[in-house]
């Protein structure tokens, strides 16, 4: 499994494994047993690096995780989140942010015993917290980390300026946002403001929830507990305008043997080594699929074959509702 470092230490395979969709977010929760199957199936191939998230059920993604990779702890690194509140009314258990330092605290406290160990590899704040100076949500993780709860510091979704002001307290090892050939906001501002403080990129959703790999249309079926459907871009509208973002990776995938899953994910590991996508399945034969990615090799030509026809594609729907968009690039 070849190997990429996060910041300046923390070195985790080149591809991770997002771990929501087992729990969370897409349909039913899979069953555990599958689950824990699947997890220790991809220790088996090299995987080392896993993300989770208190939100994520809410609890259970974290149980989930703790239990699979108990066995396996020092060969892993684990990710997990605060700063979500969760409740069960609406269309989403996410119900808010919270990072005030107390807060912060508890949910610490509480992922350590749910993930079965003594100290979280990689803790990321979920959200911007607009109430809690993120001044005072670093300070609080850098005092965990002295006591040895807590390894690493990293944001998610963050703005340029709320990742300098992080780092200037506690260095960021990385930051987490959603980045894919359908979702290149951070390349103006984000991706230069971490090369320059030397902060990894962990891209979520490198496969664009699942409708760069091909397998999704405008006619395809989304279970009503599927909380893509909340999503403008999964409206059946903008599934059909984007669908030519997928014919241009079948594309390039019909000439490498490879399918459009593997050349999504090969186009963002090539855009950076301190990229570490982490594409998330609850199947074993799409967790074989996404590891392939790392055999695709794009050349130059291949790059820029893609850039010159992504350039004429103009994606179709936002990629969160309205009542959601504030909580991003803070």
């Amino acid at each position: 499994m070849q190997k990429r470092v996060l910041g300046q230490h923390l070195e985790v395979s080149a591809l991770g494994l997002g771990c929501m969709g087992m729990s969370f977010f897409y349909g039913q929760p899979q069953d555990t047993t599958k689950m824990t199957k699947l997890l220790r199936t991809a220790v088996d191939h090299g995987v080392t690096f896993f993300d989770t998230a208190e939100v994520y059920g809410p609890f259970t993604n974290e149980e989930l995780i703790g239990r699979a990779l108990a066995p396996v702890r020092d060969q892993v690194v684990i990710a997990t989140k605060f700063g979500i509140r969760h409740g069960e009314d609406g269309p989403t258990p996410m119900s808010g942010v919270d990072s005030r330092p107390e807060q912060i605290r508890r949910v610490t406290e509480a992922a350590l015993k749910r993930l079965r160990t003594e100290s979280i590899d990689l803790l990321y704040q979920h959200r911007v917290d607009p109430d809690v100076p993120i001044e005072d949500v670093a300070g609080t993780v850098r005092e965990l980390i002295t006591e040895g709860k807590v390894k690493h510091f990293g944001l998610s979704e963050a703005s340029a300026t709320t990742i300098r002001r992080a780092h200037a307290v506690q260095p960021v090892t990385a930051l987490q946002s959603e980045y894919s050939l359908w979702m290149r906001e951070h390349e103006s501002d984000i991706i230069p403001t971490l090369e320059e403080l030397g902060i990894g990129l962990v891209p979520f959703s490198p496969l664009g929830k699942g409708f760069l790999t091909g397998t999704i249309d405008s006619t395809t079926p989304l279970a009503d507990n599927d909380l893509r459907r909340m999503l403008p871009r999964f409206s059946p509208e903008a599934r059909q305008a984007n669908q030519v973002l997928v014919d241009l990776l079948q594309r390039i995938a019909d000439d490498k043997g490879a399918t459009p899953a593997q050349i999504a994910l090969a186009w963002v590991l090539a855009q950076k080594p301190w990229f570490v996508p982490i594409p998330g399945t609850t199947k074993p034969h799409r967790l074989e699929e996404n590891l392939g990615a790392l055999d695709v090799e794009l050349t130059a030509g291949d790059l820029r074959r893609i850039e010159e026809a992504a350039a004429d594609i103009r994606i179709q729907g936002e990629r969160v509702p309205e009542q959601l968009r504030s909580r991003f690039g803070r």
